[in-house]
């Protein structure tokens, strides 16, 4: 099963042509990694498996919903969003506990204006313990360190049972070890059946449950498939303009300058 099908995307913005004939697909059980340049086209990309952007040509399916033939806000609410930028909006959080956020991720919205029902607060108290944030119960929002928060945001955004997450440079800001224990929070979404695509500008970040990568170019699709065979030293050093090498530890990569 397809759980993200592209083919032939061009994507312009006035007279900026951003994504040129882009080909993609992410099947069932597969985790992906997106790397590339500042303007490489990934937050464009981005936009459009996440359903606020349509592409100006090509065809987009994601979870098996084909753009133009289905109502999009219905689709969105299947997709969990985290991205270090989510912090500009911390003041709808900031008097809220971490329960109350992370049960907002059921209704893509910022506060509850909704009726929560019992099994959300179960559902919510699992995830709390999951991401070992029981020690924080109760706690308010604006008290946690930046790698609690980053935490608790992405077990809000697995609150809805997504089938996809999408992790905008989730690590951006964070220290090192607040960057690790998030890093360890992959593992346990991709336990809870969720295909993540996992953008970032540091490839250290690429843990091992990452399965597959994507590398942009300018808009265009330098290489797009298992992360061995694609995190090499030639295709690397082409995607980032610049020699590079790849060294692997702990089926993590890391890369130097040459």
């Amino acid at each position: 099963m397809s759980i993200i099908k592209i083919e032939d995307v061009y994507f312009r913005r006035g007279d900026n042509q951003i994504l040129q004939g882009v080909d993609w697909e992410i099947t069932e059980g597969q985790q992906w990694g997106m790397l590339g340049l500042n303007g490489s086209g990934k937050t464009s990309l981005l936009s459009i498996i996440s359903t606020y952007e349509i592409p100006s040509s090509g065809e987009v399916e994601v979870l098996g919903k084909r753009f133009g033939s289905t109502y999009l806000p219905e689709l969105r609410k299947k997709i969990g969003f985290v991205s270090s930028s989510l912090e500009k909006f911390s003041d709808f959080f900031w008097g809220e506990t971490i329960e109350r956020v992370i049960i907002s991720g059921k209704f893509a919205s910022f506060g509850i204006y909704e009726k929560v029902l019992d099994e959300d607060w179960v559902r919510a108290d699992y995830l709390v313990k999951e991401f070992r944030l029981d020690h924080l119960e109760g706690k308010r929002f604006r008290v946690l360190s930046e790698g609690e928060k980053r935490r608790v945001l992405i077990a809000r955004a697995l609150m809805g049972n997504p089938d996809l997450l999408i992790l905008d440079e989730p690590c951006s800001g964070l220290d090192i070890l607040a960057r690790e224990q998030f890093l360890e929070a992959l593992e346990i979404a991709t336990k809870n059946h969720v295909h993540l695509v996992y953008v970032t500008h540091h490839i250290e970040e690429l843990v091992a449950e990452m399965t597959h990568v994507l590398l942009l170019k300018e808009g265009k699709v330098v290489a797009a498939g298992p992360k061995y065979e694609v995190l090499t030293d030639d295709l690397l050093s082409e995607t980032y303009q610049v020699p590079v090498s790849i060294e692997w530890r702990a089926d993590r990569p890391y890369l130097s300058i040459k």
